[in-house]
Parts: structure tokens; C-alpha cells; sequence
């Protein structure tokens, strides 16, 4: 059956805000989020400038665009390795986490060290973290943790914890290269070690009184 009208326009608009996001991902590699403009964007595109206002508001939100885009290839590169032992499945959350930031430091910086001050129109920040397919991952193999009684408490709290160590250790990695850390990724994996070494003697409880849903 042939696609209707708006369908075609709406498959193109998809493919193009693709195309942007792409090459957005290459200025940031190439540049840092000082080198991302829209200018820059469009012309690495071919595009006017004023073309991808149609598809971005502004530098946020292609901020925005790019954080989202990561998290889904971190997560199906998490899941694309699955493992048996639980405690070893959320090591390669660890793992991949730490690949992606040490092999894209630029980007690591962009998506998970610039300060995100509003949220894109007609969303809210809950809503993305809820939405977050990176969270659901860590946090899915946390539960498979607590389920097979190798941590013990609120999963969403554990996961945070080990993200936050997480970020952490590859955020000291990227920005001070010349310290005497060793091998990086002997480093975030005796982090890692610690830390859920750490979790595993504790009943770890929430982080808020009130629920939250991811």
C-alpha cells in the first residue's frame, strides 16, 4: 500500500532530524560542545541554517537529541551482552559505560557533563528519565541482583549509586589524563569491584520517601 502523503513527509523529517543528529554526534567527537552550532551543523549537512530550526530550537535541544540518541546505543550494546551470573551482567553495564566515555571523550563531556537547563517543549525531565533506556537497563539488571540475593534494597538506589561511581571514575579519567591512575580500564574495574563489593553488605534504602517509576 502506498504511503499517504503525510507519511512520506513524516518519514523524511525523521530521516533528516537522523541525518542532523549523525553529524551533530561527528562535530562533538570532533569539536567538543564549544564547536557545536548550528551554523556548523548546517553546513556540515548542506543545509541553511535556518533549516534546522525547523527540527531544533536550539543548542539544547540538540543537546537533547544527542544524550538521547547515546543512551539507546549504550543500552542495546548492554543488552547485546547478556551474561548468565547477575552480578557479571551489570559489570558489563560498567564496562560498556566506561568504552563509550573513554573512546568518546569529547561526547562524554557534551552528553553527561554539560548542564541541562530546561527541558526540550512540551516535555518534562521525569518524563525522559522515566523514558531513559540506559536507566531501564541498569536498573533491570540491578533487580536481577536483588532477585538472586546478591544485593539487597531499593534497586533504583542502587543503580544510581553505581552510576554515580561510574561517572565519576570516567569523568576523573577524561580530565585528568597525566594522573597516575594505571590502566583506565583496570581502574573502572577495580571501581566497579568496589563498589559492589561495597552494596552487597549493606540493605541499601530509597533515595526519596516518594516512589519513582522508570
Amino acid at each position: 500500500m502506498p504511503l499517504s502523503v503525510q507519511t512520506r513527509r513524516e518519514k523524511q523529517k525523521a530521516e533528516l532530524r537522523s541525518e542532523l543528529v549523525d553529524a551533530a554526534h561527528k562535530l562533538v567527537q570532533e569539536e567538543g560542545y564549544e564547536g557545536l552550532t548550528i551554523r556548523k551543523l548546517a553546513k556540515r549537512v548542506g543545509y541553511a541554517p535556518m533549516s534546522v530550526y525547523s527540527y531544533f530550537a536550539d543548542k539544547q535541544d540538540i543537546l537533547f537529541a544527542l544524550a538521547e540518541d547515546a543512551f539507546k546505543t549504550l543500552a542495546k550494546r548492554i543488552e547485546d551482552h547478556p551474561a548468565d551470573d547477575p552480578i557479571e551482567a551489570l559489570q558489563v553495564v560498567m564496562t560498556e559505560y566506561a568504552a563509550f566515555g573513554l573512546g568518546n571523550p569529547n561526547e562524554y563531556r557534551t552528553i553527561f557533563m554539560t548542564e541541562k537547563v530546561k527541558p526540550p517543549e512540551g516535555r518534562t525531565f521525569a518524563e525522559m528519565q522515566e523514558g531513559n533506556p540506559l536507566m531501564k537497563v541498569l536498573i533491570k539488571r540491578v533487580e536481577a541482583c536483588v532477585a538472586a540475593g546478591r544485593l539487597k534494597g531499593d534497586p533504583r538506589a542502587i543503580a544510581t549509586m553505581l552510576w554515580a561511581v561510574g561517572h565519576g571514575t570516567i569523568s576523573l579519567l577524561i580530565t585528568f589524563p597525566y594522573y597516575p591512575f594505571g590502566d583506565q580500564q583496570a581502574f573502572v574495574k577495580r571501581m566497579c569491584d568496589f563498589t559492589l563489593a561495597a552494596l552487597a553488605t549493606q540493605d541499601v534504602p530509597p533515595l526519596t520517601e516518594t516512589p519513582v517509576n522508570c
